[in-house]
């Protein structure tokens, strides 16, 4: 009996000390804990989302997700052959190039109207806090914070470890000059070194009037949050980028709901919508959308052009790697939508949206 009890305390002391590394970031406290108990999204100590939202599928539990993912995911969860990429030197981009450039999963680079703008970059070959447990894909990790310039903006929708990443995050510092989040996220950020007054953390349904006829309205999502135990301690985000030419929306992880229709009615049309795509499944139906209703989000936003992101690195969910963009493509053709799928690294021109190859077939 002391040798079990020995086991259990010393069990609960290690779980403890690994959580107290830097990498999980901060709870909020004092001031900026206030404010967010002031947020009409937030009750009974964690935000909530519009709409009633289940961890699980009605019908389903978590010994029945559990056997699932252990015991049903494709043959082809993870693909077996390099991805294939190409690499723009960011570095050398003239001011008056308008660029797009996908780095897999949710983390991309823009470059519009004399801004340089990055999003939930995850560029250390990991999504999550024990490493070896979500690698990247060979192939997908072309790109290092090296090959980056000055940045403008840094969005970050949440932070769950495929979105905010601590590694590349640090080693960017230096290179930006303002983040845009979420209520709640600005206390990793601060924990991890940043200054307060870098940060614009702000609730949905908010305004941000930034530099040279740029503006963001802060929007829902339909997801949660959290890099510990606890849940929902910080906001998840959507947001829409209006620049001198461009409107952008700029989706992070959501499941789908009226909060996107609410969204086009209120400031669409779209120049283009960056939705995700992947890592969804029938028994979290409601946190991550499923690929025909990704196009439908696209038409609810009222967007000329849809891309859709979180796939094509990580493997988090149990269907085969590539059905994500398959399935999506093809609801697009089907309700013509016009639809852009680029190769990780490919430069995409924000003033001609268009990509041609599905270079993903024919990879195992």
């Amino acid at each position: 009996m002391l040798l079990l009890i020995a086991i259990i305390f010393l069990f609960i002391v290690t779980v403890y000390l690994f959580l107290q590394q830097p990498k999980f970031g901060k709870k909020s406290t004092g001031e900026r804990l206030e404010k967010i108990k002031q947020s009409p999204n937030y009750k009974d100590g964690q935000f909530q989302n519009l709409s009633h939202t289940p961890d699980i599928t009605e019908g389903a539990n978590y010994f029945t997700v559990l056997k699932e993912f252990f015991f049903g995911k494709s043959k082809r969860n993870k693909p077996a052959s390099i991805l294939p990429s190409r690499k723009l030197n960011l570095l050398n981009l003239q001011p008056n190039e308008n660029t797009i450039v996908w780095f897999g999963h949710s983390s991309y680079f823009m470059q519009v109207d004399g801004k340089c703008i990055l999003v939930d970059p995850v560029l250390s070959g990991s999504a999550s806090p024990i490493r070896f447990t979500t690698t990247s894909y060979k192939g997908s990790d072309v790109y290092t914070p090296a090959d980056f310039p000055a940045i403008d903006y840094l969005f970050i929708t949440h932070d769950h470890w495929d979105h905010m990443d601590h590694s590349t995050i640090l080693k960017l510092k230096p290179k930006i000059k303002k983040i845009i989040t979420g209520l709640g996220t600005g206390a990793h950020l601060e924990h991890w070194g940043f200054d307060t007054n870098n940060i614009i953390e702000k609730d949905w349904n908010e305004t941000i009037q930034l530099e040279n006829g740029f503006t963001v309205n802060t929007t829902p999502g339909r997801h949660f949050s959290g890099r510990g135990i606890k849940r929902n301690l910080a906001l998840w985000m959507s947001f829409v980028l209006t620049t001198p030419t461009m409107k952008i929306f700029i989706g992070g992880d959501s499941g789908y709901d009226s909060h996107f229709k609410t969204i086009g009615d209120a400031y669409g049309p779209f120049d283009l919508a960056i939705l995700e795509c992947g890592q969804y499944n029938r028994y979290w139906k409601y946190i991550h959308m499923m690929p025909e209703e990704v196009v439908q989000a696209g038409i609810d936003l009222q967007t000329k052009v849809l891309f859709p992101v979180h796939w094509a690195k990580f493997s988090l969910s149990l269907h085969a790697w590539d059905e994500p963009v398959t399935r999506v493509t093809a609801e697009a053709n089907k309700r013509n939508m016009e639809i852009i799928t680029p190769m990780i690294g490919e430069a995409v021109n924000l003033k001609n949206l268009t990509t041609s190859i599905a270079w993903w077939e024919n990879i195992d």
